[in-house]
């Protein structure tokens, strides 16, 4: 029996304004509307201000699959993570995610600054759509998780992105999420929390049969953790297939 779909990306693309286009002027739009050369060179302008960070992106993702995101820098990794996530609408095409989704795409995203570590843990949870009391119950599993304990009181601002990072995960993993989706926020960890972080995955995707897509530059992460890679290149797909994807694109970056 073949596994359930749990995510469906048909035909994605995103498309963003770099602001090149200059300020409108009532006169500037008279102007424009009676000389053809002037509609012609807005009609570039235009062109040029736009960024396609995702083009024709197609895939789907079944139950319990961990499936690896690799690429360049800019390529457009984390954008498409933020709309399966529903943190952006696409340009075109849509997303259908099958199950409850927990993203942490952003480091501090859901974090007040000027909280202190023990305020932020009830406020990234309300983000997350966790109940007081379920926070109340998981409190003490968060705290001894993150190892911030001497640090609750002190506000966040204050913490290194490691430490961050740290209570983020904590928060975010206290319960199974049937989707699970990371951007390179454990990279900026330590290696100890590193290899907990890891373990902690492993138990989600093992004992949970959780679905995870993740994002890392590691490619020994990915070859560790995933199952299945999908190679993205200037926002469309490389390559989607096993382990040996991350191989292909290391060959790819020597030239």
């Amino acid at each position: 029996m073949s596994k359930e779909i749990m995510i469906n990306v048909d035909n994605v693309s995103m498309r963003f304004n770099l602001g090149i286009e200059k300020g409108f002027s009532l006169k500037q739009g008279f102007v424009d509307f009676f000389s053809i050369k002037k509609r012609k060179e807005k009609k570039e302008r235009k062109k040029k201000s736009e960024f396609w960070a995702l083009k024709d992106v197609n895939f789907t993702i079944k139950k319990g699959e961990v499936v690896g995101f690799i690429g360049s820098n800019g390529a457009g990794k984390s954008t498409l993570l933020k709309v399966v996530a529903g943190v952006m609408k696409p340009s075109k095409g849509h997303v259908d995610c099958y199950g409850n989704i927990c993203p942490m795409i952003e480091l501090g995203a859901g974090f007040d600054a000027q909280l202190t570590a023990r305020e932020n843990i009830y406020l990234n949870g309300a983000v997350m759509g966790y109940s007081k009391e379920l926070i109340d119950a998981k409190f003490e599993e968060i705290v001894e998780f993150s190892e911030l304990r001497e640090f609750l009181d002190v506000p966040v601002q204050n913490f290194s992105s490691g430490m961050v990072a740290r209570l983020a995960f904590s928060i975010a993993t206290i319960v199974d999420p049937e989707i699970l989706i990371v951007d390179e926020i454990l990279s900026v960890g330590d290696i100890a929390f590193q290899a907990k972080s890891e373990a902690k995955m492993l138990s989600m995707i093992n004992d949970k049969g959780t679905t995870v897509l993740y994002v890392s530059h590691s490619l020994a992460s990915i070859k560790k953790l995933c199952d299945k890679v999908i190679w993205i290149d200037h926002g469309h797909i490389k390559k989607i297939g096993g382990k040996e994807v991350c191989d292909e694109y290391l060959e790819f970056m020597k030239g």
